[in-house]
Parts: C-alpha cells; sequence; structure tokens
C-alpha cells in the first residue's frame, strides 16, 4: 500500500533526527588545538568576504585541511546566509557541524535540531537570564552549547551555570577592536577560579600560525577562524598551516 511505503519513509526521516549528534567536546579534548572553519559569506564589518562564495566548495577544503569541525553562519541580515547553507553542508560532510546565528528564543534550539547542527552558539550578552535554558534545551535534544563570552562578567556567568564549552570572543563588539589578549586574560580567569575542565575555543583575529601558537600557550582548547579562511585562495592548505602542518 502506498500509505504504507510513506509511513515506511516518514520512520526513516524521524531516525536520522534521533541520530547521535557528533561530539565537539571530544574534538577539542585531543591533544591538539582544534581549528574550527567557519564558512559566512559577509559580515557587518567587513562587507562581503569572497565574490565566488561556494559553501560546499569552502567545506571540502575544511575537510582536507583538517579542520576538527566547522561553523556555518545562518544569519541572514547582517551576514547573508540562510538554513539552505547550512544544510548543504551538513550533507556533504561528517563533521562536528555549529550552528552559528544569534539565538533568542528556544524555537531556534528545535531550528538548530532539524537543521543537523551538532553544536549551538549562545550569546551569553544575549540571552542573559535565559542562558541555562537554552543550554539545558540544547543538551535534552542532543546538542551541545558554544558559549560566547567576552569579558570577565560574562565568564562568570557562564562558569555558574557549567557550560562545558566557551567561546572567546576577541573582538570588542563596542567598536569592534580585535585583541588575542582578551583570551588570554579570560583563560587566566578561567584558571584562577578553577575551572580548568572548561574547554575554550578563541574567536575572531586568528590569521596565522604566530597567532595559534600564541592561543595555545595560554590554554585554548580550538581555535574559530573565519574571515582569514573564506578570504583565502587555498583554504586547505591554510587550516594545514595553522595547525602546525607542514606539507
Amino acid at each position: 500500500m502506498i500509505l504504507d511505503r510513506i509511513v515506511r519513509s516518514k520512520l526513516e526521516e524521524v531516525e536520522a533526527l534521533r541520530r547521535p549528534r557528533r561530539s565537539l567536546a571530544a574534538v577539542l579534548a585531543e591533544p591538539a588545538v582544534t581549528v574550527l572553519a567557519e564558512i559566512k559569506k559577509a559580515s557587518p564589518s567587513k562587507g562581503l568576504l569572497r565574490e565566488d562564495f561556494d559553501p560546499l566548495s569552502l567545506a571540502g577544503a575544511y575537510v582536507r585541511g583538517g579542520a576538527g569541525a566547522i561553523s556555518v553562519v545562518t544569519d541572514g541580515p547582517f551576514f547573508q546566509g540562510n538554513a539552505g547553507i547550512f544544510r548543504q553542508v551538513r550533507r556533504s560532510v561528517d563533521l562536528p557541524l555549529l550552528r552559528k546565528d544569534f539565538l533568542i528564543d528556544p524555537l531556534q534550539i528545535y531550528e538548530s535540531l532539524f537543521l543537523g547542527a551538532d553544536v549551538v552558539l549562545l550569546i551569553a550578552a544575549l540571552l542573559r537570564e535565559r542562558l541555562k535554558e537554552m543550554i539545558d534545551l540544547a543538551s535534552f535534544l542532543g546538542m551541545e552549547s558554544l558559549v560566547e563570552v567576552h569579558d570577565e562578567g560574562e565568564l562568570h556567568r557562564v562558569l555558574d551555570v557549567n557550560a562545558p564549552i566557551i567561546g572567546v570572543n576577541n573582538r570588542d563588539l563596542r567598536d569592534f577592536t580585535v585583541d588575542l589578549a582578551t583570551t588570554e586574560r579570560l583563560v587566566a580567569e578561567r584558571d584562577r577560579l578553577g575551572a580548568g575542565g572548561c574547554l575554550i575555543v578563541a574567536e575572531s583575529g586568528i590569521f596565522s600560525r604566530r597567532d595559534v601558537e600564541r592561543l595555545e600557550a595560554c590554554g585554548v582548547a580550538g581555535v574559530l577562524v573565519g574571515e582569514a579562511l573564506v578570504r583565502s585562495d587555498a583554504p586547505a592548505e591554510l587550516i594545514a598551516s595553522l595547525r602546525g602542518v607542514v606539507s
């Protein structure tokens, strides 16, 4: 019967939603610093980053270069991203995928599940008292959270809700300047508070192996690299260079 075939097909779709998610935390726990390679078409401060933007080509290059995970920006109005790009990348790679967007409501967490996200970005400055609710919902649905902070006050709040993965954004959102010392300062604060089990990912301002070595020295588990890779004519080779792999 046609209806029986339809039901079988739908059961397969539901099982796909229930599949175990890929773990970013497991990748970050490996000895070498993990490169989270980002796919984004534009940014509010720099405008269009690449005229011949091809997310699948970038994703393939990121995998060849040895990225440990991929971040896909889905915000439309400011970054020219969309859910369709995320779905394309999900179908093409088997790495942990971070959905990077401005998530402010639980409905967006459910949306991320249906898109196939393994990890969601949660920005402490946006969510404030709703942060724990959003972390807990993502965890309930089988996803991890990368919780972004910009200063010591936000770090303290995030540690209070036991976020296992924290992203330190080196970009000052007031004037968009970037300083890697932000990560160094907040990692030192994490260690002072005795929260060494929390994994730190440095975000923004990473362009070279020297940048990675500087951040590795202070104790980060990963680096999120976007602009440098999207603009690069050889993103696979750049990732290998960031990882310290000599061809």
